[in-house]
C-alpha cells in the first residue's frame, strides 16, 4: 500500500487558528515500509508532524533537571493556489522547557515560524525542515541529527537555554505496526510513529541566567500523521520512560470529555532487543489502563491535570509520579494549546523506582485542536 491512499474524510473541530479549515477531501495514511535516514526527515505532504525530545539531566551536584524541545510542522491548506515562492505552505512551532526538581519551577518558551516548503539552500529566512534527515529550525532553535547518528539540540531565550548533544546507544524503535501506529477505531486516525529512547545526553542547560552542564538520558518521538484526533477525542496522555535497566516503556490513551477511553496503546522494549528497530512488545487494545491517582489544579489556567497515575500495562503494572506538580506549558502564542508535559518517576509493582522519563497531558484546560 502507498503511503498516502486519497479517500474522503469530514474532520471537524481541527485546524490551527487564523488558518482555513480542513478540506473534506484530505489523505489517510496507509501502512508502508520505513526507510531511514528518510523518515526520519519531514513528510510535508502530511498535515501535522513533530520532533520531540525530552529527557532527564543532573549536575556535578547532583541537581535534577527535566528538558523538552519539540518542533511542530503544520501544513497550510487553503482554496486558493500558492502562487508566489514567498507565500507560507508550512508552519513551524518550537516549545522549549526546563525543569528545575530543586527549585520547584518550570521555565518555558516558544517560537513561529512560517515557511515557503523550500530546501534549506534555498530558503532565504533560517525556517526550515529538511526531507533528507532529522533536521529542523526556526532560526537560532534547531534539532539537528547529525553524520554519526547523534540529535543536536539548541534553544535560546532570555530565560532558559537548552545546548545538548543526544547520542544513540540503541537503535531507534519502530511503534505500532512497524512504525505505524493506530490513534483510534478508524484505521483513518493513525500516524507513523518512531521513537529513539536511551539516548545518553550531555550538554548544558541554563535557567535564570545561570548555566549546568548536565548529563543524563533523552528520549525522542518523531511522528507524523494526517487525522490523528477521533471526532469524540478531547486530548492524550502519555508517558515516554526510559528504565535504569535499559528497557523503553510508551503508553498512550486518548480520551473522550468524559474522560473515559477512546483509544489505548504503547510498547515495550527490552534492553536485549536494543539493536532491533522492531524489537518491541506492541501492545493491543484493550492492555492498557489509565487511573487517576492524585490531582493538581493549575493557579493560571484552572486546568486539573492527574500528575500521579497507576498504569496497566502487559509488562506490569506502574505508577507515574510527576517530580514536580507545576509543568504546565502555555503554546497559547505559537501552536494555541495549553498542556502539562514534566519530567515524571516510573514505579513498579514493587514499589520501586525504577526509571524516569515524561509524562505528558493534553486536552484538559480545552479541547485539544491540531
Amino acid at each position: 500500500m502507498t503511503l498516502l491512499s486519497r479517500r474522503r474524510l469530514i474532520v471537524a473541530g481541527l485546524g490551527l487558528p487564523g488558518l482555513p479549515a480542513l478540506a473534506a477531501d484530505t489523505l489517510a495514511l496507509g501502512p508502508r515500509t520505513l526507510s531511514f535516514p528518510r523518515d526520519h526527515g519531514a513528510h510535508n505532504d502530511t498535515r501535522t508532524e513533530w520532533w520531540y525530545l525530552t529527557g532527564h539531566a543532573k549536575d556535578a551536584g547532583g541537581r535534577d533537571f527535566g528538558f523538552q524541545l519539540t518542533f511542530f510542522r503544520s501544513r497550510v491548506d487553503g482554496t486558493e493556489p500558492l502562487q508566489s515562492r514567498l507565500a507560507a505552505r508550512q508552519l513551524l512551532f518550537a516549545h522549549a522547557a526546563v525543569t528545575d526538581a530543586q527549585a520547584g519551577r518550570l521555565w518555558h518558551e516558544q517560537r513561529i515560524g512560517r515557511w515557503n516548503g523550500a530546501p534549506p539552500a534555498q530558503t532565504e529566512r533560517a525556517v526550515f525542515a529538511s526531507v533528507e534527515d532529522t533536521h529542523v529550525a526556526i532560526r537560532d532553535w534547531r534539532l539537528h541529527r547529525d553524520a554519526s547518528g547523534a540529535y543536536r539540540a539548541a534553544a535560546r531565550s532570555d530565560s532558559l537555554a537548552i545546548d545538548l548533544v543526544a547520542t544513540p546507544i540503541q537503535s531507534w524503535l519502530l511503534q505500532g505496526d512497524q512504525g505505524f501506529s493506530r490513534k483510534g477505531p478508524d484505521p483513518a486516525q493513525a500516524s507513523f510513529y518512531v521513537s529513539h529512547p536511551q539516548l545518553a545526553v550531555r550538554g548544558a542547560l541554563t535557567v535564570q541566567g545561570r548555566r549546568f552542564d548536565v548529563d543524563g538520558r533523552a528520549w525522542l518521538d518523531h511522528e507524523w500523521s494526517e487525522s490523528l484526533m477521533h471526532p469524540e477525542a478531547v486530548g492524550w496522555d502519555w508517558i515516554g520512560m526510559n528504565l535504569d535497566s535499559g528497557h523503553s516503556l510508551t503508553a498512550f490513551q486518548l480520551r473522550r470529555k468524559d474522560g473515559s477511553a477512546l483509544w489505548a496503546g504503547g510498547s515495550f522494549r527490552a534492553a536485549s532487543e536494543a539493536r532491533n528497530p522492531g524489537g518491541a512488545i506492541d501492545f493491543r487494545p484493550g492492555e492498557v489502563d489509565w487511573r487517576a491517582q492524585r490531582h493538581w489544579t493549575s493557579p493560571r489556567t484552572g486546568a486539573r491535570y492527574p500528575v500521579e497515575w497507576m498504569v496497566r500495562t502487559p509488562a506490569d503494572f506502574y505508577t507515574v509520579k510527576a517530580v514536580i506538580d507545576p509543568q504546565e506549558l502555555d503554546g497559547q502564542r505559537s501552536t494555541g494549546t495549553v498542556y502539562w508535559e514534566g519530567l515524571s518517576r516510573l514505579i513498579d509493582s514493587n514499589g520501586r523506582q525504577v526509571g524516569l522519563g515524561y509524562l505528558e497531558m493534553t486536552g484538559y484546560a480545552r479541547r485539544l485542536v491540531l
